[in-house]
């Protein structure tokens, strides 16, 4: 039984608020049975948010390449503050990826970093539905 694999990835560890936070993956499974993305995010203060769950395109279970965004617009009082984005990918069978994290600081003088081009397809696979609090309890 084959599980799935999350080959590459990248997302710019700082970007301004207000912008969306594209986090780009590269995930296989040799079952052709990838079904969800599995997104947690870890804010000191808060702990960690509900999991956020990005159904895979169709024609995309066995080979994926694109990327995830995390809307950050409207969201104040977050600058500086660092959180942690952990990704895995879940197959139909329940099987998960070995988790990837990425580092995010919200920084107003900072500009998104983008990956080397040719390792990613520009293809939106979906929101991270996640919507950030500055409050503790998830409040807002």
């Amino acid at each position: 039984m084959a599980v799935p694999v999350i080959r590459q990835s990248f997302a710019s560890p700082q970007i301004r608020l207000g912008e969306p936070w594209k986090v780009y993956l590269n995930a296989s499974d040799p079952d052709g049975d990838m079904q969800t993305i599995v997104c947690t995010l870890d804010q000191p203060g808060v702990g960690v948010y509900p999991a956020s769950f990005t159904k895979i395109p169709v024609g995309a279970q066995k080979n994926l390449s694109g990327y995830v965004y995390l809307n950050t617009s409207g969201t104040q009082g977050l600058n500086f503050i660092k959180l942690v984005l952990t990704i895995q990918i879940q197959d139909k069978a329940g099987n998960y990826s070995i988790p990837v994290s990425f580092p995010i600081t919200f920084n107003p003088r900072s500009r998104q970093e983008i990956p080397t081009p040719g390792i990613f397809q520009e293809n939106d696979l979906g929101p991270i539905m996640i919507t950030l609090t500055t409050e503790a309890g998830g409040g807002g």
